[in-house]
């Protein structure tokens, strides 16, 4: 037998393992889009929440002799399953938290119009909370649904507690959480 013929058998061979190669290759790189995309709506979800907290807290810096009218507690937080159309607005802090509780539920981007608009702008199942420390500060919170399960918020932040199990997410694993601290300066 030549060794022509050998050769052809032996590149068959070589062509079928460089595919089996070439399509793991080719599943890692699906799998690594996939996780980009994931990291890269996490990071558009905290970059939302930073949006609306810094915007609640210059609120209440700036109507700071009315802070205490933006106090919400943690029990029943503003954002998804709030009724933020009953809520009232004849105040400056009311006006605020009404709007605040809106753009939490995602009125900032909608698709369609009239009573078939989709809010669509905010984070998962975002929830706002403003609460009065024991030092007299401010801590505004948003809480928001991930995407996967990591570490759960500290069980002092009690805004949106327990509201994101299901699934694979439990023990809060899923709640993501950013907050900050608002100083109302005594001027007496």
């Amino acid at each position: 037998m030549s060794n022509t013929a050998r050769q052809r058998g032996a590149t068959l061979i070589e062509v079928l393992i460089t595919l089996v190669i070439v399509a793991f290759g080719l599943l890692g790189m699906a799998g690594l889009q996939v996780r980009m995309q994931s990291t890269e709506m996490e990071s558009y979800q905290r970059s939302q929440a930073l949006l609306l907290l810094n915007e609640m807290a210059t609120h209440i810096a700036t109507n700071r002799a009315n802070a205490a009218a933006y106090v919400t507690g943690t029990s029943s937080p503003l954002g998804t399953g709030f009724d933020c159309s009953g809520m009232a607005s004849t105040s400056i802090a009311q006006a605020d938290l009404k709007a605040w509780c809106n753009a939490l539920q995602g009125s900032s981007e909608t698709t369609g119009t009239g009573a078939s608009a989709l809010r669509q702008g905010a984070m998962i199942d975002a929830r706002g909370c403003v609460q009065l420390s024991a030092d007299g500060d401010y801590l505004v919170t948003v809480t928001w649904q991930g995407l996967a399960p990591i570490v759960a918020p500290p069980t002092s932040l009690a805004c949106g507690a327990s509201q994101y199990d299901g699934g694979s997410c439990t023990n809060d694993l899923c709640r993501r959480a950013a907050t900050t601290v608002v100083r109302i300066a005594n001027l007496i």
